[in-house]
């Protein structure tokens, strides 16, 4: 108060703007209840919810919002249900963070998270987002289920070195964390020999092998309900961890991309090292946690 210094007082100057990044997270993130507590208070996140309940009523025949409330997350952990309700949670809290004044520089979501990224960035209205969403979440749940993901503590060289024909790399989530996915049996040799090495390896709790050939059965059914969906041109920054950079002119905007991005390595490592060459150092986790 006397404008004397202290060893307890820091001194600095206040920015006018920092520049933010929010990240949408993917499949995982989902836990029984989520969202509840902050519906009852009311607000924008509640006004949010409902709409997107509403939307995707038609498509799931029931409504999303009491599966994330109820406490029984069997049925949560459903493919078909996991990923409509990570995009109805993410664009509620979304809409929340909004209404107090938040303007991101840049959005980017993890998987199914780069829906819910889309649809707040304008690039989808929220019908074809709703539709869109639980399409994939329905045909993924119906794909082969005699599969497996493992994180193994490797750098995507290490992994490629001795990738077999029967293993792909499903998500690159650090310099020393990558994902592969695949048949059961191959992947958990592949992983077994770097366990042997003394690297971490992890299964995933997940029913299918995602981002894998495992996936391919469903990609003409997905192709053609994008293909019904209208694009627009976002609003806000958008980064694709489909390619790990900047959306470029065709990203996000076209049936193709979407087909290609539950098919492809999420590349969430290459995103974020693209973000620090810009020197964009803050970063706000929008999902369940």
């Amino acid at each position: 108060a006397e404008d004397r210094a202290h060893s307890q007082v820091v001194r600095g100057r206040e920015q006018a703007h920092k520049r933010l990044a929010v990240m949408f997270t993917g499949q995982g993130s989902q836990r029984a209840g989520m969202g509840a507590q902050l519906y009852e208070r009311g607000g924008p996140f509640r006004a949010a919810l409902d709409e997107i309940d509403a939307a995707m009523q038609p498509e799931l025949g029931r409504s999303i919002r009491e599966l994330m409330f109820s406490q029984d997350g069997a049925l949560l952990d459903e493919t078909q249900y996991t990923q409509p309700a990570l995009f109805a949670l993410e664009v509620a809290l979304f809409r929340q963070w909004q209404a107090w004044g938040l303007r991101p520089d840049v959005l980017f979501g993890h998987s199914i998270g780069e829906l819910s990224a889309a649809h707040v960035a304008g690039v989808l209205s929220l019908p074809d987002a709703a539709k869109l969403v639980c399409a994939r979440g329905r045909l993924m749940q119906a794909c082969r289920r005699d599969g497996a993901m493992v994180s193994i503590e490797a750098s995507e060289a290490e992994v490629l070195a001795e990738l077999t024909e029967s293993v792909e790399i499903a998500g690159l989530n650090g310099p020393a964390q990558t994902v592969v996915s695949g048949d059961e049996a191959a992947v958990l040799v592949f992983a077994q020999r770097f366990a042997e090495r003394g690297k971490r390896t992890r299964r995933l709790n997940v029913s299918h092998a995602f981002h894998s050939a495992h996936m391919d059965a469903m990609l003409s059914e997905f192709a053609e309900l994008a293909a019904s969906c209208t694009f627009h041109k976002p609003k806000l920054g958008l980064l694709s961890l489909a390619t790990g950079k900047r959306a470029s002119a065709t990203d996000f905007v076209t049936p193709e991309y979407w087909v290609n991005q539950l098919r492809r390595a999420v590349r969430f490592l290459d995103g974020l090292r693209t973000l620090e060459a810009e020197e964009l150092h803050a970063y706000l986790e929008c999902g369940p946690d």
